[in-house]
């Protein structure tokens, strides 16, 4: 009953949202917004959630929405703008956060009086201006050193509110003395004059060097012509700090003036994101962040995020963004670029290379912190994705091959935590099976493998896989039932065309994401039961096959027996083929030797 109101309730929502850009927002029973989002047309994205069958956490998602409200907006742009308020505001539980990486410092001018600059590490939401974050805090101390060589700015933490000053309550300190303050606190420079010189300072930081450079020569130009040579040596000593600084910046291209540049390493789970800013053809600011996905965002979602909330985190104003691929949204007065050749694909390969060695280092980090972490994240998506009741902790994976029918044999891989684990690989010779009989053959080995297991009283693993379709599954099972085993040890089958995985008693497949790592892990487990089948079979064969008429010959090797071997399948065949067609696999004078001894061996009978 309270199923039907809500899909009453919801219904009715519905068909009140217009096909205009916007902001939906989803809240549960209790009146808390769980998820928040963004749409070109509202309607024909709002009614997607309900209209799809949906799967994992996006199902949860559904199953807990009780009220849909949205917002109207003028264009995409805002529609961007206001989610990613929304979002840092309320934190929903189903969206991505971008959160601030504390580890690294800022550049801070204070909103006060007289600001002061300063480094920190801790973002305070106080209408203050932070600049970064810087990942190497050499640099940073060296843009500080410079704004201090520059520019008279105060470092006391005094209150110098127009009332203080007023009253007297400051005396000037010993950095005046030193001409590193030029004495605000006792009226000695007056406010207008302090904030020109912020304002030249956040240019610097920003990048905009060359607008500085631009200022200052103007200044000490007007200087000169008025005879002041001092003041003017004072500006150029300035000027030559600030080229030389410029000097050590990374010049990566003249041409480009001011762009932003993105780029995205996808990580299943994570996508990591790194931000590039170019001002007059130098690096002036990277940073990188991890997004951990919440329900199932594409690349895209998750770029446009990223690029919508680190602009506005870093006060980015440039009119160009490089970025790997279309985001899916345009945005007003912005031109997107997916460089192809030259200057800026470089730009957006250097970005790239930023973006795997953070998630390198990051993946690093928590393997030092939690050694078993990514094992544990994928076994838990294999539980999942596969439908386990526990985790997969020990994994086998068997495959069987023969050689027309011939030499059948079989192997088993086993993988502990998502690795392979070579001691517990096994080879197994068919001894029941006559012909090439699959089924049969993969029937003999699993029941055996299990007898063995349960008479020795080890551990069981908790999944098998099988290489191959309904078919081979479906023998499998049937071994699993004479032991009674059957729904205590999970089994699927793996087909190779399309990927397909196969549970008993369901003829309908699953497909797991391409990219999920519970797909990779089957695949590796897969491939490598095939190699390590392959590799004993071969010896099997060439002990088996090669000693036989053909090592008789005189003249005739193993290398030489197995090339016709492979080729012609058995000696029978060989015999009855004529000299021509034995000299295409081991060359003529070979040929000659075999074709010889069938034949004479036929006229001495």
């Amino acid at each position: 009953m309270e199923l039907d109101l809500r899909k009453q309730r919801i219904d009715r929502i519905l068909k009140t949202i217009p096909h205009n850009p916007g902001v939906y927002q989803y809240y549960d029973e209790g009146g808390k917004i769980i998820y928040v989002g963004k749409a070109k047309d509202l309607r024909k994205r709002v009614m997607s959630y309900f209209s799809k069958q949906p799967t994992g956490k996006l199902k949860v998602l559904v199953k807990r929405i009780f009220d849909i409200r949205f917002i109207v907006v003028d264009s995409e742009t805002d529609a961007l703008l206001l989610e990613n308020n929304l979002i840092k505001e309320f934190q929903p539980r189903y969206n991505v956060l971008l959160k601030d990486d504390k580890s690294f410092p800022w550049i801070c001018i204070k909103k006060e009086p007289f600001p002061r600059i300063f480094s920190t590490r801790n973002v305070v939401h106080d209408g203050s201006d932070y600049f970064g974050p810087y990942a190497s805090v050499k640099m940073m101390n060296t843009l500080l050193d410079l704004i201090r060589q520059i520019y008279t700015v105060r470092s006391c933490n005094l209150k110098l509110t127009q009332n203080n000053i007023d009253s007297g309550k400051f005396k000037i300190c010993l950095e005046y003395h030193l001409g590193n303050c030029k004495g605000p606190c006792e009226k000695l420079q007056t406010e207008a004059e302090y904030n020109d010189m912020i304002a030249e300072i956040r240019e610097i930081i920003r990048g905009n060097i060359q607008l500085v450079v631009r200022q200052l020569r103007d200044l000490m130009m007007q200087y000169a012509s008025r005879m002041e040579f001092e003041k003017a040596q004072k500006v150029k000593e300035k000027l030559d700090l600030l080229e030389k600084y410029r000097s050590k910046s990374t010049i990566v291209s003249a041409s480009i003036q001011d762009v932003d540049i993105f780029s995205l390493v996808d990580a299943d789970a994570s996508v990591y994101v790194n931000y590039l800013k170019v001002i007059e053809g130098a690096i002036v600011q990277s940073h990188s962040v991890e997004m951990k996905r919440k329900l199932e965002e594409t690349p895209e979602d998750l770029l446009l995020m990223a690029i919508t909330e680190i602009r506005q985190r870093l006060g980015s104003n440039s009119k160009e963004i490089l970025v790997p691929f279309h985001p899916g949204y345009d945005m007003d007065g912005i031109k997107l670029t997916i460089p192809k050749i030259g200057d800026k694909k470089h730009l957006l390969s250097l970005s790239e290379r930023n973006a795997m060695q953070f998630r390198i280092e990051t993946e690093k980090r928590r393997s030092l912190v939690d050694p078993d972490r990514h094992q544990k994240r994928i076994l838990n998506q294999m539980m999942t994705d596969l439908r386990m009741p526990v985790l997969p902790k020990v994994i086998e994976c068997f495959d069987n091959s023969n050689f027309q029918g011939d030499y059948a044999v079989a192997a088993m891989v086993q993988f502990v935590d998502a690795k392979p684990n070579k001691a517990g690989y096994r080879h197994f010779n068919i001894k029941s099976v006559e012909g090439p009989n699959d089924f049969a053959s993969m029937e003999e080995i699993i029941f055996r493998r299990y007898q063995r297991l349960l008479n020795e009283e080890k551990e069981l693993p908790q999944l098998i896989v099988i290489d191959g379709g309904k078919g081979q599954l479906s023998a499998a099972v049937a071994s699993l039932e004479k032991l009674n085993l059957r729904g205590k040890i999970s089994i699927i089958g793996i087909a190779k065309r399309l990927e397909e995985i196969y549970f008993p008693g369901d003829s309908t497949p699953l497909y797991i994401d391409k990219r999920s790592e519970s797909l990779k892990v089957i695949q590796q487990l897969r491939d490598e039961a095939h190699r390590f089948g392959i590799t004993h079979h071969r010896k099997k064969f060439e002990k088996g096959v090669i000693k036989s008429e053909l090592t008789e010959i005189e003249g005739i090797g193993r290398s030489t027996a197995q090339k016709l071997l492979w080729k012609f399948k058995s000696v029978k065949r060989i015999a009855m083929a004529s000299e021509e067609e034995i000299a295409v696999t081991i060359g003529k004078a070979k040929a000659k030797v075999v074709f010889l001894h069938f034949h004479n061996s036929e006229k001495t009978e």
